[in-house]
């Protein structure tokens, strides 16, 4: 047995004569368990959070989305939407109209709203009649729209009222001089059937209306659309089927994944896990200190028995070797039932919903095993360096005189 770990073992099971320096190595323990347990719940509870977070807009962004690289829209020929459909690994896919919309109901108006022109396929590419409390999804070829619970309640208006309207505006293209308003706005009639929860930017942006409304509403073209949005097959091969669909579509459109979509809400949220993490790895770090304190007080308690082991062969680099070991030992062992600790808790959080955000709504966590490795290295890392620098302390004229 290497002669070093042997003595470090002992160290770290026997008990100092001095009380005080007991008391200080149970500190340093605790001290580890506490820190590691904390960073390994926390890192746990923000994955929880971003997964919840994430869902929402999982509901409402597809797969892949074909969006338009030059202007607002792009023309798709029947010969390619027939080659997509021959795509293995496409389960469905739906054609989309976007752009921005003025909406007036009764005496109240909202100029920030956008519509969405969807096709009979967007609810086998998006699980969107998930998420409408009120009343029911859109009939395609039909002046009914789906609103978002903001622009609801900013209008007040409910669902399946015919005796009111909701007027919806959009500018004409074009040039000359305006005599009416008619040559100012398109202008349609629609009827809410629905009323879609998701969160706050998609509750107070979109309006959902059938692909054949959005097409008169904005005078496309047959064949024109803002974007193609995909549903995948599971465990799908993202570059073969870009490559796919971009050798069909060419370079008129840009292809988006999920995260790609939802750039600077992914950017934020791996921010904020980032600084999580590195406020309470610098807490760590303090606990780590008493590491470093319980190991010195340790050399200067042992120095004796460092004498006596110089004298019979040690050398210093052996002996500091044994303290680097013994801190590495404690802070490894610390960590670990840190760990323990910390699944433990969050496990109980998942079956129990011990701590609620509402009477119904448990607060959310997620156990990945990243979080251990994280956890884990980084406890190992700092242990290392601590367990090195109280090692430093020992020099020739300690252990020879």
């Amino acid at each position: 047995m290497n002669f070093a770990l042997y003595i470090a073992k002992r160290y770290l099971h026997s008990k100092s004569s001095n009380n005080a320096i007991n008391f200080i190595t149970i500190i340093a323990a605790i001290g580890i368990i506490l820190g590691s347990a904390s960073l390994f719940i926390v890192l746990s509870g923000f994955a929880g959070l971003k997964d919840f977070t994430l869902q929402f807009t999982s509901i409402v962004d597809p797969d892949l989305k074909a969006e338009t690289a030059k202007g607002k829209s792009f023309l798709v020929s029947n010969e390619e939407l027939e080659k997509l459909n021959h795509l293995e690994n496409i389960i469905s896919y739906s054609k989309i109209i976007e752009d921005r919309v003025f909406i007036a109901f009764d005496d109240k108006n909202y100029p920030n709203a956008y519509i969405k022109g969807v096709d009979e396929n967007y609810e086998k590419v998006n699980t969107i009649d998930s998420v409408i409390p009120l009343g029911n999804w859109l009939t395609q070829n039909t002046n009914q729209i789906v609103v978002g619970w903001g622009i609801s309640s900013n209008l007040s208006f409910g669902v399946l009222d015919y005796g009111k309207r909701v007027s919806l505006y959009v500018p004409k293209p074009g040039k000359g001089q305006i005599t009416s308003v008619n040559q100012i706005y398109n202008t349609f009639q629609a009827v809410n059937v629905g009323i879609f929860d998701i969160n706050e930017e998609h509750n107070d942006k979109y309006v959902y209306a059938p692909f054949s409304f959005a097409q008169k509403l904005l005078d496309y073209e047959e064949n024109q659309v803002s974007s193609i949005e995909f549903k995948l097959k599971e465990g799908f091969n993202e570059d073969k089927v870009r490559a796919e669909i971009l050798n069909i579509l060419g370079d008129k459109v840009v292809l988006k994944n999920r995260a790609q979509l939802n750039d600077a809400l992914y950017k934020m949220l791996n921010t904020e896990y980032l600084a999580v993490y590195l406020i309470f790895t610098l807490v760590l770090i303090i606990a780590l200190f008493n590491v470093i304190g319980s190991i010195i007080m340790m050399i200067l308690d042992k120095k004796k028995n460092l004498n006596t082991l110089f004298n019979l062969g040690a050398t210093q680099k052996d002996i500091r070797k044994i303290f680097f070991y013994q801190g590495v030992l404690m802070t490894l062992i610390g960590g670990i039932v840190g760990l323990v600790i910390g699944l433990l808790l969050i496990f109980l959080q998942q079956t129990f919903s011990l701590v609620m955000i509402t009477p119904s709504l448990p607060y959310p966590v997620s156990l990945k095993a990243i979080n251990v490795l994280i956890v884990f290295t980084t406890i190992t890392i700092l242990g290392i360096l601590a367990s090195k620098i109280a090692s430093t302390r020992i020099t020739k004229n300690l252990v020879s005189n």
